[in-house]
């Protein structure tokens, strides 16, 4: 236990000072890896741990953005009190989806349809919404406000230090949450939820608290992606492809485990990064050419480690923490 204490502690003081040495695109690309290690342990609470596949969760990103772009535009309101809303709305809509799908016994494949759906819809619906700006997308005004970090107002060093202590308190969050008493009835619904049942757990109401603080963390990934970005398209934030990048990292890092979705946004960020410079050092122009790269190696990764990268590495290390 003081091992890894130690190996926390050394991690934290390398990525505080992390920015001194590195310049302005260095520190960009940290920031993407930070929100995507936060977006992925947002997924992983209902995936990981709970056994709720999700392949809609750009929902809840996309919902976050939109709701707290919007009362800040046109409102003035401060994303610090905007996200309020928004996790208040995500989780709403979590609700409506989990009463939908455990009251008529949705699972599986079928659960994850209705995410996909419920995401579709919320693409359609704000594609025609001109109110935030309709398929054309809806943009934030940056002309005087740099600096004024109660309004996520700032350069890549500022949300460099946000987008970390985004990561770090997800971190955190999931520690706390995989070793309470709702964690372990996750940890038995995942596995066998006729056997839950059987001992007195409440499989619909833990499957609903999984899909409830999921959706709350994608609330503020959502809001930390629009006041990055300044700007946010429905038909790119509620993709299908959206929803896989925020399972990849989990996915290659380790599903169910508390530093996959780290370890997997370390690895898949600046992977995405290096192999756009490498096909432009090539000469490659053709569409898709990086996609095709960046498939065969995710081919590559999960032959080497099919379980995840994670599992793997810990028993190198002799670190104890795998899936629960």
């Amino acid at each position: 236990m003081r091992r890894e204490h130690f190996l926390l502690g050394l991690l934290a003081a390398v990525l505080l000072a992390l920015p001194l040495a590195l310049d302005r695109y260095q520190t960009s690309v940290l920031v993407l890896v930070f929100l995507a290690a936060y977006m992925g342990q947002a997924w992983n609470v209902m995936m990981g741990f709970a056994g709720l596949l999700s392949l809609g969760h750009a929902l809840y990103l996309g919902l976050g953005a939109y709701v707290s772009a919007a009362l800040f535009v046109h409102f003035g309101l401060s994303p610090l009190l905007g996200l309020f809303v928004a996790v208040l709305i995500c989780v709403g809509v979590a609700m409506a989806i989990g009463a939908l799908s455990f009251q008529f016994r949705i699972e599986g494949v079928y659960f994850a349809l209705l995410t996909i759906a419920f995401a579709e819809v919320a693409r359609i619906g704000f594609d025609h919404l001109k109110w935030t700006g309709g398929a054309g997308g809806f943009f934030l005004s940056v002309a005087g406000s740099q600096g004024q970090w109660w309004n996520l107002r700032g350069g890549p060093l500022f949300f460099y230090y946000v987008s970390l202590a985004m990561a770090a308190a997800a971190f955190a969050l999931c520690v706390a949450l995989r070793r309470s008493k709702l964690g372990y009835q996750w940890l038995a619904v995942r596995e066998d939820a006729e056997a839950a049942r059987a001992v007195g757990i409440d499989v619909t109401r833990a499957r609903m608290s999984a899909v409830v603080v999921s959706a709350a963390m994608s609330a503020l990934g959502g809001v930390a992606h629009v006041f990055y970005y300044n700007n946010v398209f429905s038909a790119q934030i509620f993709d299908m492809s959206r929803s896989i990048d925020i399972m990849l990292a989990p996915i290659i890092g380790g599903i169910g485990t508390l530093f996959g979705p780290i370890l997997g946004a370390f690895i898949l960020i600046p992977l995405g990064e290096a192999l756009i410079h490498a096909t432009q050092a090539l000469g490659i122009n053709a569409p898709g050419a990086k996609a095709v790269f960046f498939g065969l190696a995710l081919m590559i990764i999960i032959f080497l480690a099919p379980s995840g990268i994670w599992p793997s590495l810990r028993k190198r290390l002799g670190i104890g923490e795998g899936k629960p």
